[in-house]
């Protein structure tokens, strides 16, 4: 009997096979307070999960970036720390979020690679350990659907106020609108997707129009 595998080549083993989610396909807009009844309606009657209704969330995002300098100038490594405030004992999770590939102009959608994880509420010690330091965080309360691979989330941000509120209660809104995202997680070279989320995409207009957000020409990463 052969003797099992370490945990790095089962990894190469599904990065050959190409079976890892690492790309995600994105989406984004906003619908203002007054209409996103209306929004969430056309998404009850759009989305699988009907008879059960939107799973809500109530999370506390932290963006920690890493600085470095190195032989190529500089280098900056953003990694996103986020917790459910309504499920206490539910893992935290790590993401990083890479720059969205360039690639065609035509796409549908943003691409850019994306890696999740789950872990222990010390990440935050460990990063800082680390060298990371935090950008800015928020709240983020709302709800999500799925449609299929799709998954949309309908979500109002909160400036972080008083960092002591641990539960996100009495916070500020940062405008008077909900942020709505439309997004996928597939292995590379799955394009196809782009084309459904299009498609997905046109049946919420006029309420919401979900485009292509590029983050370099609004300036505000670094």
């Amino acid at each position: 009997m052969t003797s099992p595998g370490t945990a790095i080549d089962s990894l190469n083993a599904a990065l050959k096979c190409n079976i890892i989610p690492n790309q995600e396909y994105l989406l984004q807009g906003s619908v203002l307070d007054q209409y996103v009844e209306v929004l969430l309606h056309r998404l009850r009657g759009l989305c699988d999960n009907v008879d059960s209704g939107p799973e809500s969330f109530h999370d506390h995002e932290l963006y920690f970036v890493l600085r470095a300098t190195n032989t190529g100038g500089p280098m900056v490594l953003p990694l996103r720390v986020r917790r459910a405030l309504d499920v206490p004992d539910a893992p935290w999770q790590l993401r990083y979020v890479g720059q969205q590939e360039l690639g065609d102009k035509n796409r549908p959608t943003v691409v850019r690679s994306s890696i999740d994880m789950a872990c222990s509420s010390t990440i935050v010690e460990f990063l800082t350990e680390l060298g990371c330091r935090v950008e800015f965080e928020y709240i983020a309360r709302g709800y999500m659907f799925r449609k299929g691979r799709m998954k949309i989330t309908v979500s109002k941000i909160f400036k972080m106020g008083n960092i002591a509120n641990k539960s996100g209660e009495g916070v500020e809104p940062i405008s008077q609108s909900y942020l709505v995202e439309l997004s996928v997680l597939a292995p590379s070279g799955q394009d196809a997707i782009a084309e459904d989320m299009r498609i997905f995409a046109e049946q919420l207009r006029p309420l919401v129009q979900l485009e292509k957000i590029d983050y370099k020409r609004l300036g505000n990463l670094p």
